[in-house]
C-alpha cells in the first residue's frame, strides 16, 4: 500500500477496513517525512452538487528521511472539519483517490493525486458546506518493508466545500410584439446533500441579463430577489430580438450559477 516513482495507492473514503491499512497504536511514530508546497484544486473552492463525483486535482512534495525511500511512503492530502486529522481517517474526513510520486516529475518527490468527493457517501449534511482544514495522511516503511510509523502533518491551509446551484429562465409570450410587457421567470436553486435534490435558494438577488440577437455581449437589466422558494419573477418591455438569462454569484458555502439563455423573437 505504498505510493511510489512508479506506481499509484488508491485509497477508499471514508471508515476503511483499516487492518490493512492502520498500524496498531504502539507502533505509530513519527516518519520523518516532510511534505511542502502541497496545492489542492489549484486553491480553488470544491463545487459539489448532488450524484457526481467531483474530482480535485493536488500536487506537493515529499522528502524522505535516511533510510526510507521515497517509494516506501505513502502520503494522501487529507480534509477534515470539527475534528482532528487522526479521527478524520476513521469517520468525517476526505482523502479518497490516489498519489503517484516521482512518475514523470521533474525531481524524485514531486506528487499528484487525485481527491474524489462523492455527495451521497461523503457528505451527509449541508453544514459540511464549509471550510475544510487540509492535511497530510503520511504513512512510512523501511527498506525491508517494516512499517515505520504515521503521522498527519498539517498547516496546508484550507479549502472550501460549496454546495453546487443551479439557475433556469423563462421569458414569455413567445413572440411578443414590440413595447408590450414581457415575464421573465426562474428558479434559484443548490444542492441538498440531505435529500440529494435541489432546493429552492430563499431571498437569493440574482441578476436579469440581455443580449440583443447578433451581439455578443450581455447586458444587466435589473436585480430581483428569489421568493421562499427561490422563484424569480419580473416584467420588461420588449423591445428587440434577443436572449435572457438569470445568473448569481457565489458566497462562502454556494456556487455560482447562469441559467442557459431563453430567445424571446420580438414583432
Amino acid at each position: 500500500m505504498r505510493a511510489g516513482r512508479s506506481g499509484s495507492v488508491v485509497v477508499l473514503a471514508g471508515a476503511l477496513a483499516l487492518g490493512a491499512l492502520a498500524a496498531p497504536a504502539a507502533e505509530a511514530a513519527n516518519t520523518g517525512v516532510r511534505v511542502s508546497n502541497l496545492v489542492l484544486n489549484q486553491g480553488k473552492p470544491i463545487v459539489v452538487g448532488t450524484t457526481a463525483e467531483v474530482t480535485a486535482e493536488s500536487t506537493f512534495h515529499v522528502t524522505a528521511p535516511s533510510g526510507i525511500k521515497v517509494d516506501d511512503v505513502s502520503a494522501f492530502p487529507l480534509l477534515y472539519h470539527d475534528t482532528t486529522p487522526a479521527k478524520a481517517v476513521n469517520s468525517g474526513g476526505i482523502y479518497s483517490g490516489s498519489t503517484v510520486c516521482g512518475e514523470n516529475a521533474k525531481r524524485p518527490g514531486d506528487c499528484r493525486g487525485v481527491l474524489s468527493i462523492d455527495p451521497r457517501s461523503r457528505l451527509d449534511s449541508n453544514n459540511d458546506a464549509t471550510t475544510w482544514k487540509i492535511a497530510v495522511w503520511v504513512r512510512a516503511w523501511d527498506a525491508k518493508g517494516r512499517f515505520k510509523g504515521e503521522e498527519f502533518p498539517t498547516g496546508f491551509g484550507t479549502v472550501q466545500i460549496k454546495r453546487a446551484a443551479k439557475a433556469t429562465v423563462n421569458a414569455s409570450p413567445e413572440p411578443v410584439a414590440k413595447g408590450k410587457k414581457l415575464t421573465v421567470t426562474g428558479n434559484a436553486t443548490r444542492a441538498d446533500w440531505v435529500k440529494h435534490t435541489y432546493t429552492g435558494i430563499g431571498g437569493k438577488t440574482a441578476t436579469l441579463q440581455f443580449r440583443k440577437a447578433g451581439t455578443r455581449d450581455y447586458v444587466t437589466v435589473k436585480k430581483v430577489t428569489a421568493d421562499s422558494a427561490g422563484r424569480l419573477k419580473t416584467t420588461v418591455t420588449a423591445s428587440v430580438d434577443g436572449y435572457w438569462r438569470w445568473t448569481f454569484g457565489a458566497n462562502s458555502t454556494t456556487g455560482g450559477a447562469t441559467s442557459t439563455a431563453d430567445y424571446v423573437d420580438v414583432r
